[in-house]
């Protein structure tokens, strides 16, 4: 049996935003199985049962305290009420004394992306249906990361709500705001997606992807079957002459 650590622990922020949207309408996107599905994750059949894994079967729920416990992992989602807004904190208990700067972590910039797509659900769309779009794996010999490769570079120090256009190499021309930003993800929004969201992460270099890594993530709401369909079959023609996949053994540690 392993023995409890009695390492020290200190709480470190994730993330903390605000949401224009009253405690109770936040707290329930958490506990509704369907609004839950309208914002968390992307496109895959699973999208259901990890819901369920992650959000029932190992969570506890606080509702007085408006705390969301993950069981078997460090984290926990705070919320705080602020009248018609919300204080949204991911919240880790980690041990004490680590610098973790210039550190890529794959389940930080996960959970970052994943609550800025609730939060563009909340407050753009009432948390109505989407279709979200996801592609991952590391840049071919002589590529880079997905935000230089697709020419997003500059907006890494655009300010969130700053305006801005580009034209990417799928054949996109997006214009929108700067929605949010990390030392390895940009978000941006995309009013041509039915005011969606575009997501790119860059992932740190390793001995298996000497030339960069990273993932995209697209929300869209509204597009017509064909709509969408032509814009998944044009990122994946784009990322996969770009970009091998990430193999099976590494998926799970990326």
């Amino acid at each position: 049996m392993t023995e409890a650590s009695d390492q020290p622990t200190v709480d470190r922020i994730l993330v903390e935003m605000t949401i224009s949207a009253p405690a109770e309408q936040v707290w329930d996107a958490l506990q509704d199985r369907e609004k839950l599905f309208n914002w968390f994750g992307w496109e895959a059949d699973s999208l259901r049962e990890e819901i369920d894994y992650i959000f029932f079967q190992y969570t506890r729920a606080d509702k007085e305290a408006g705390i969301l416990w993950f069981e078997g992992v460090p984290d926990r989602f705070e919320i705080e009420p602020r009248g018609q807004e919300t204080i949204f904190r991911v919240v880790r208990a980690e041990p004490a004394g680590k610098d973790w700067d210039g550190i890529y972590e794959d389940m930080v910039e996960g959970w970052i992306s994943f609550v800025q797509q609730l939060r563009l659900a909340i407050e753009q769309h009432g948390l109505a249906p989407r279709r979200t779009l996801y592609f991952s794996g590391h840049a071919k010999r002589g590529g880079a990361g997905p935000i230089a490769a697709l020419g997003l570079a500059d907006f890494r120090d655009t300010p969130d709500g700053q305006p801005h256009a580009a034209t990417l190499p799928t054949g996109d021309t997006v214009v929108g705001q700067a929605w949010h930003r990390t030392q390895w993800q940009i978000g941006l929004t995309v009013p041509q997606w039915g005011n969606g969201l575009l997501i790119v992460t860059d992932k740190s270099v390793k001995d298996s992807a000497p030339h960069g890594r990273g993932m995209v993530i697209l929300t869209t709401y509204d597009l017509s079957a064909d709509d969408f369909a032509a814009l998944e079959e044009r990122w994946k023609t784009w990322w996969d002459a770009n970009y091998d996949p990430v193999p099976a053994s590494e998926e799970a540690c990326s």
